[in-house]
């Protein structure tokens, strides 16, 4: 069934278009498509579920850790759902979620490009994840895995009696999408840019997801193929990794760390091109050093791939190699800074609006430094001896990766969901929902710091030798229940929004970029109704634009010229 409807200028909100939602309602129609945009409303709508699965895992694990002794799983069940709830969200939540949800729906919308380069290949790569998750879920239901989401050898590959393999090739096929998104990305950025479109005009949205398509073509096979030799020496006994068949299990850390660290960039690199695209358009203001973002994206790739090491100080590598890995752990932070300090230097005497979109990108950018300057820690080689294996780890890992993640998802989510619904949702509580999700991860992840300062290692079920680690266990699961009520909080009233919101018009925001000023209201299904041609510089901002149209939005004056 399809419906026509009439078409108006792109600007004109008062009379509905056919776009890419009302262009076909059937169910075939959406799983069979291959635009873009409605395969990035399919991504969403599947790593909403899989973040669901991982959340319910974590909430078990921290529900155990409230007592010195567990409170209702043995210690099997309690290892199967760490490492349930670290699978499901780094393999089929953090390393997909907005790469294959913004960077499906917004990358040939920057671009001015039709579709991307090849739409049959990005809707096979849809049903490879959900393949992959589908052998996830059969894994974690015939059994699940208690092996930790590192799979280390020769726990992996000989001793552990849970769905190993299972899980390997979910994991193993979820990584064929990642490889086939990459591509996609690499050549619709270079083949699919709009006249005028040059690469020091591309938005850093795209920067970033160019570097991160690098990391993944690069590093995605390492461990597919370091995966798919645990299952062989699992399976076969071939002697890879385990000592007991001739192995070497450090050959694994090694092979495994290659992908796994510059896995982390994989994740943030796509949040920091959020940040950086809605941080320009509420401070009013073209981006400071924009061409210094953009080279600190690639670097990271870079750097990344250079300080795999530093996880394995205590694993047996020679004082040589842990002095490199600590240097160049040192160094990766440097680009990292330089994008903190250029979107401080965007916001200084910037006219700065506080919406929803904004609020959630000055929470990234509290979470992200904390991560970061913590991440210091683990460069250091004495330092890192003590905290390796504890819940400061742990409360890093999720500083940077989740909270900096799923902030800049959410920043990225209430930024765009005007063009992507055509719908407003209420402010109001847009903002309520960010306190109590920033509140909710201090409370959760800020004292496992201190239970990682103090020894407590992490994975252990068990910390009756230490009853003084229970106030901090039982305040981190309460802080665990106020982000789970932060995280619905949104997902509430986005949905409601489908309905009861209000139409947005093309462009709430006054924002730049082709997405927002070359397009409709909701864009039609193939993006552009004229080729639009780029004749400006990106992000040409000036304090002086008219504001969003909310007028109820928080307001901070510029600092004025005579007074700085």
């Amino acid at each position: 069934m399809s419906k026509t409807l009439d078409k108006k200028h792109p600007n004109n909100s008062h009379q509905e278009e056919v776009n890419y939602i009302t262009v076909d309602y059937t169910m075939k129609s959406w799983f069979i498509t291959k635009d873009h945009k409605r395969i990035g409303m399919l991504y969403l709508a599947t790593v909403l579920v899989f973040f669901f699965v991982g959340s319910v895992a974590a909430g078990f694990v921290r529900f155990e850790l409230t007592s010195p002794t567990g409170q209702i799983l043995e210690s099997e069940t309690f290892n199967r759902m760490f490492t349930a709830h670290g699978v499901v969200m780094i393999f089929f939540f953090l390393l997909i979620a907005i790469p294959a949800v913004l960077g499906n729906f917004f990358l040939p919308l920057m671009l001015g490009a039709r579709d991307l380069a090849f739409p049959k290949l990005n809707l096979l790569s849809y049903y490879l994840y959900l393949g992959g998750g589908l052998f996830g879920v059969v894994a974690l239901v015939s059994g699940g895995v208690d092996t930790g989401w590192t799979f280390y050898t020769p726990l992996s590959s000989m001793y552990s009696n849970s769905q190993v393999v299972l899980t390997i090739t979910a994991a193993f096929i979820t990584g064929f999408s990642s490889i086939a998104t990459a591509v996609n990305f690499i050549v619709t950025i270079h083949k699919m840019r709009a006249p005028g479109l040059t690469w020091f005009r591309l938005p850093l949205f795209v920067w970033a997801h160019y570097a991160t398509s690098i990391i993944i073509l690069l590093g995605t096979p390492v461990v597919a193929i370091t995966l798919a030799l645990v299952a062989v020496e699992r399976l076969f006994h071939i002697g890879v990794f385990s000592p007991e068949y001739g192995g070497d299990p450090v050959l694994f850390q090694h092979m495994f760390w290659f992908y796994s660290h510059p896995a982390v960039y994989i994740m943030i690199l796509p949040a920091m091109g959020v940040v950086s695209e809605i941080i320009a358009c509420f401070a009013r203001n073209r981006v400071f050093g924009y061409e210094f973002i953009a080279a600190s994206s690639l670097a990271i790739g870079g750097l990344g791939f250079l300080v795999w090491g530093h996880h394995m100080f205590a694993s047996g590598e020679s004082y040589f190699q842990a002095a490199f890995f600590s240097l160049m752990t040192s160094l990766v932070a440097i680009p990292s800074a330089i994008k903190v300090f250029n979107w401080a230097a965007t916001l200084y005497k910037g006219m700065i609006y506080l919406t929803t979109p904004m609020a959630y990108a000055i929470g990234f950018l509290g979470l992200f430094v904390i991560g970061g300057l913590t991440g210091l820690y683990c460069s250091n080689l004495g330092v890192d001896v003590h905290l390796t294996g504890t819940y400061f780890i742990v409360a890093h890992f999720h500083y940077v990766m989740v909270g900096g993640t799923i902030m800049a998802l959410l920043a990225g989510i209430h930024f765009w969901w005007p063009k992507m619904t055509g719908r407003m949702y209420p402010e109001i509580w847009g903002k309520i929902g960010m306190l109590v999700i920033f509140s909710g991860f201090h409370m959760t992840f800020m004292p496992q710091f201190i239970l990682g300062f103090l020894g407590m290692p992490r994975r252990y079920h068990y910390y009756h030798f230490a009853p003084e680690f229970q106030a901090y266990n039982v305040f981190s699961t309460a802080g665990a229940g106020v982000l789970a009520i932060g995280f619905m909080i949104p997902v509430v009233y986005l949905l409601l929004s489908l309905k009861h919101g209000a139409k947005a018009p093309a462009n709430p925001w006054n924002a730049k970029g082709l997405e927002w000023e070359k397009t409709d209201r909701v864009p039609i299904t193939h993006n552009f109704r004229e080729i639009p041609v780029v004749t400006e510089e990106a992000y040409n901002y000036s304090i002086d634009d008219e504001p969003p149209i909310e007028a109820k939005y928080t307001k901070f004056g510029a600092v004025m010229e005579e007074k700085s």
